[in-house]
């Protein structure tokens, strides 16, 4: 009799271990099920390496980012107080025929020149990438000259991220977008320090312009954020 409860107990005791496996089982695959879709939004691993190149190095696929993507960032439109286009897909745009011309380095300059076949004047765009504040917004000091005398620069601070579109064929496509989130114009053929501070953008002045020969150093910080 003794044995026989003994064989019931342990019967009992497999079954409710059975059923208490079979439960975490089933809660395995509802966490399952409810995690997947958040894990398929996320970036894949060689977008977000992608992200994470253009963050060190300003860089995609090892190919520098097109410069004249600042002159449509609103560099070159000094008609406008304000930028129109704001987003650009740097996957799309690095290596595309909207960006053809020629890239060349100079230091920490990057540049292009495009000749304006109306006017006959060359227009140049460059840029020098200053890195990521501590919050993931990129600093880049950009240079625009529209053929003549002046060249303008300004402060761009801009935001990187992940975007899943449609491609022409209706398959789904990992946009890797830049926006400008503020632009600070410094002035025509300034000169000066860009130093990043956490999440600070501390610009030290050392020329505002081409008839300034003062020689007089001004400071301005500005924070970088998201709005």
């Amino acid at each position: 009799m003794f044995v026989n409860g003994s064989n019931l107990s342990l019967g009992k005791a497999v079954k409710w271990r059975m059923s208490v496996y079979g439960l975490y089982a089933a809660f395995g695959l509802i966490g399952a099920s409810l995690a997947s879709p958040l894990a398929s939004a996320g970036d894949s691993p060689s977008t977000a390496s992608l992200i994470a190149e253009v963050r060190h190095a300003f860089t995609i696929n090892s190919k520098p980012i097109p410069p004249e993507i600042f002159r449509d960032f609103g560099d070159g439109d000094l008609a406008d107080s304000g930028s129109i286009w704001v987003t650009v897909d740097l996957k799309a745009a690095t290596g595309s025929n909207l960006y053809f011309d020629d890239i060349k380095q100079n230091g920490r300059w990057i540049s292009q020149k495009k000749t304006n076949t109306k006017a006959g004047a060359e227009e140049e765009t460059g840029y020098s990438y200053y890195g990521a504040t501590e919050n993931g917004l990129l600093v880049i000091l950009a240079s625009y000259s529209g053929g003549g005398s002046g060249d303008f620069i300004t402060l761009h601070i801009l935001d990187i991220a992940a975007a899943r579109a449609f491609d022409l064929e209706g398959k789904i496509y990992e946009r890797i977008n830049l926006t400008n989130v503020r632009s600070i114009a410094l002035g025509d053929r300034w000169n000066g320090e860009i130093r990043i501070e956490k999440n600070a953008i501390r610009v030290v002045t050392t020329r505002k312009g081409p008839a300034d020969e003062s020689g007089k150093r001004e400071t301005m910080t500005i924070e970088a954020r998201r709005p």
